[in-house]
């Protein structure tokens, strides 16, 4: 008994250094994405992805940056838009960038991996949209649309329905006054509390994980599993067995970074741990969750495809920052190792709390409350702008 909680004390422990040394880029994170979310508006997405043009395209990868990283509200708001008059195919890149190429994802790869790691990221991010408007090119049929329209359009729930059709954008005046008024801030308050909503069991998840594989799983088992004894073949395996591992971990948005952290530690290769968090969206609640939206055939479909792309991606990048020399010659990740103890990360952390307290605040008083337990309800049409000081209806703006 008491090895068994020596264990689950060494798991917890691991997983809170994790947590305590990426807290900080975490509200800085989603801060800055609910910022952003606050001047894009849904509606207007769906008016502009009509197409699988490259000017669609690069729409959606922008759109997609702006978005929330929750991979279960990018899902559903790609369903949304899809049926609102976006292609199938800008709503998937719209789907892959917001949980690839938001703000919080590359700022936690940078404190907890290093900068590599989130360039690569956003270098794959861009090349995985070329691959999935390729494959789709090719091998999308009118019939498979056609299936995921039907489909869709019967309106079966996934995850945060609500939260991906409730548009809180901020349409009149100047892009700085809509931050900085006071409108904007509850704007941002509501998106800030929202995402963290939406990701708190990924995220909590993934530092579980993480701290678990930490603790019990000895190194000798990663060396073997990731072939290390064979850097050939440990870099041919990486980008097949990531993805992989990214399916059965359950783990989806930003909350997959901490094992990503622990799999490079344990030896995957660079390609490997790119196509690991790439893997998000083809993770087994998602699987269902296509089901669901699109059909069998057409949930199949976006796991053959995905899981290529993901796999290629991994390749490419590994073979382009080895070309440059940029790829980590260490295996030491500093959060898992380095403790909970009084420095800088300490002193950001407790600044950077003060700021989601204030946030937090704000979003208790401006009705948010009502606004949160619209989150898990059926997708409704509801389309609520702070063009003017929210009312009752949602949000009151005190």
């Amino acid at each position: 008994m008491i090895h068994l909680l020596n264990l689950l004390w060494d798991a917890l422990w691991s997983a809170s250094e994790m947590f305590w040394e990426v807290l900080w880029p975490l509200i800085l994170g989603f801060a800055l994405s609910g910022a952003v979310q606050a001047v894009v508006s849904h509606r207007s997405m769906a008016r502009l992805l009509g197409n699988d043009s490259p000017r669609s395209l690069s729409l959606a990868t922008l759109f997609g940056v702006a978005s929330s990283s929750c991979s279960y509200a990018a899902v559903a708001l790609a369903r949304s838009i899809f049926q609102k008059g976006a292609s199938f195919t800008a709503a998937m890149v719209f789907e892959l960038d917001s949980t690839n190429l938001v703000i919080e994802l590359g700022i936690i790869l940078i404190v907890l991996m290093g900068w590599s790691f989130a360039a690569a990221e956003f270098a794959g991010g861009l090349l995985i949209i070329l691959l999935i408007a390729l494959i789709f090119r090719l091998t999308l049929t009118p019939r498979l649309i056609e299936r995921a329209r039907r489909q869709a359009a019967r309106g079966l729930a996934g995850r945060m329905e609500g939260h991906a059709t409730v548009d809180m954008s901020l349409t009149k005046g100047s892009l700085r006054s809509r931050i900085l008024s006071r409108r904007g801030y509850t704007a941002i308050s509501h998106f800030f509390v929202m995402d963290w909503a939406s990701v708190w069991l990924d995220v909590a998840g993934g530092f579980l994980i993480a701290g678990a594989v930490a603790a019990w799983v000895p190194d000798s088992f990663w060396r073997a599993f990731f072939l290390t004894g064979n850097p050939t073949w440990a870099k041919i395996e990486g980008p097949l067995v990531g993805p992989l591992v990214a399916i059965v971990s359950f783990v989806c948005s930003v909350g997959n970074v901490p094992l990503a952290a622990v799999l490079w530690r344990g030896g995957i290769s660079f390609g490997g741990v790119v196509s690991f968090i790439f893997a998000d969206l083809i993770a087994l609640p998602v699987l269902d969750i296509y089901r669901k939206y699109y059909g069998g055939w057409v949930a199949l479909y976006l796991l053959g495809t995905f899981y290529l792309a993901m796999a290629a991606t991994g390749y490419v990048t590994e073979l382009l920052f080895g070309a440059f020399g940029i790829i980590p010659s260490s295996r030491t990740v500093g959060a898992v190792t380095a403790g909970i103890r009084w420095n800088y990360t300490s002193v950001l952390n407790l600044l950077f709390l003060s700021l989601a307290a204030a946030l937090v605040v704000r979003f208790l008083r401006t009705g948010g409350p009502a606004m949160l337990r619209m989150m898990d309800q059926p997708a409704m049409d509801t389309k609520t702008h702070h063009g003017h000081e929210p009312h009752q209806h949602g949000h009151a703006g005190h």
